[in-house]
């Protein structure tokens, strides 16, 4: 029995079935779990064409003058048709592979018992993937207001000409850096001093920069203190005195574990203080038999983590020596520059008591980014000055999420940072720089 139809939960569920197992899968939303339905399918989609249109404004600097002309409803039509294909895609693998999906929120009404809707199961082997969902403030005037979320951004038919966003992490700066590309005069609410808080201070400084350059205003430490909505317009009063207004409000502060409605203390399941259920390092719950993965148990917010956890709990089960830590964790954020991210920064580093030294080099400095324009951001790579492995690394620029791949893949192999140093990359490519950042470890 899976509860939840993730990135993690489907692929687990069509494996088991075709082995000839049977299958339950409850779900009480669209299939396919927030990735496909409002995260990484639609964001993406969302993102190409804001994206695309971030660019052909940019080429001015190269010589090129363009005239951008935004057709909304295509776009947000294009996204929900890419949703809506990869959602069908969902049914059709659990269909073929003889699962039985039913559509209720489940709850447990006794040990590995769920019951959603008018059925009730019982199941030796239960599988939580219920994901997490937007956090919403307990903010004056918010509550009935049509504010937006991720998860109801993407049924958007009209541009807002004016957007406020509250909150400044990855999906606030992907969401509020599109629609400002689209056309959208936007404003970012950052309570702290920076934005993307829980990265280095450099990387909030050049994505500040970069929203500067799109018409972005920035908003630091300042808290929401009240909303108002009137004649289709949210008036947001801020701590500094300050009001703003805007046709469209997008909260975006962080996210809450989908476990209210599972009732698992009726099978002997603990959460922790903030409501995500407590695993041990096979996933394993506090309950026999009962095992959660993804986000729901805390793991990493990412699809890719999902997914590998899947394949761990699997391999797990099967008697293989796995883990919920045995992967080197990247992870990326699509703004323009993209920030590309993978294992540990200097500072966490240090922190262990590690030996760790960095290198930075500025995009400035690299060939491709100059004769293209793309000369905003930095490459910095942190490595064990004891062992000479290579730690982690933070690539702030364009396309990064792709280039991030090298850095994980010799992580994972366990090398050093000489092996890269060694290596010829091609020239003029931006990948190129990834060996000349190494050699700045030569030189010094």
């Amino acid at each position: 029995m899976i509860i939840g139809s993730g990135q993690g939960g489907v692929p687990l569920a069509a494996d088991y079935a075709k082995e000839g197992r049977k299958v339950v899968v409850f779900e009480r939303d669209a299939l396919g779990g927030s990735c496909i339905n409002y995260g990484c399918t639609p964001s993406k989609a969302f993102l190409a064409a804001a994206h695309g249109a971030g660019r052909a404004r940019q080429t001015e600097k190269l010589g090129i003058h363009t005239q951008v002309n935004v057709d909304f409803p295509a776009v947000m039509e294009r996204v929900r048709g890419i949703r809506d294909r990869f959602n069908q895609g969902v049914h059709k693998r659990l269909e073929s592979a003889g699962v039985r999906v039913i559509c209720a929120e489940a709850s447990f009404v006794d040990e590995r018992t769920v019951k959603g809707g008018d059925v009730t199961i019982q199941a030796p082997l239960v599988v939580i993937n219920t994901g997490t969902s937007s956090l919403v403030p307990d903010l004056p005037g918010l509550a009935g207001t049509p504010y937006l979320t991720n998860r109801n951004f993407f049924d958007l038919k009209t541009l807002p000409s004016r957007l406020l966003v509250l909150g400044a992490g990855y999906i606030g700066l992907e969401l509020g850096q599109g629609l400002a590309r689209l056309g959208s005069e936007t404003h970012l609410i950052v309570r702290g001093d920076r934005v993307l808080g829980q990265e280095e201070s450099d990387v909030s400084e050049t994505l500040a920069e970069a929203f500067k350059q799109d018409g972005i205003q920035l908003h630091f430490g300042v808290n929401a203190e009240r909303v108002a909505y009137e004649n289709n317009v949210f008036t947001l009063s801020l701590s500094n005195g300050d009001q703003l207004q805007g046709d469209a409000l997008l909260v975006v502060i962080g996210r809450k574990p989908n476990t209210g409605a599972l009732n698992v203390a009726a099978s002997g399941i603990e959460l922790d203080d903030k409501g995500f259920i407590k695993i041990d390092d096979q996933f394993h719950t506090t309950c026999s038999g009962v095992y959660a993965i993804g986000d729901a148990a805390k793991q990493p917010a990412f699809t890719h983590v999902s997914w590998e956890d899947y394949r761990r709990l699997k391999a797990i089960l099967k008697g293989e020596q796995r883990n919920r830590h045995d992967r080197v964790l990247g992870y990326a954020v699509y703004t323009e520059p993209q920030v590309g991210r993978v294992g540990m920064t200097l500072e966490q580093a240090q922190k262990k008591g590690m030996n760790a030294r960095s290198v930075v080099l500025p995009m400035s400095q690299i060939a491709r980014a100059i004769e293209w324009g793309h000369e905003l951001g930095f490459y910095r790579m942190v490595i064990d000055t004891d062992t000479d492995k290579i730690l982690g690394a933070t690539l702030v620029g364009y396309e990064t999420a792709e280039l991030v791949h090298v850095f994980l893949s010799l992580m994972e192999a366990g090398a050093t940072w000489q092996l890269l140093e060694q290596s010829v990359h091609i020239h003029p490519t931006y990948g190129e720089a990834l060996p000349s950042l190494a050699r700045l470890l030569v030189e010094d």
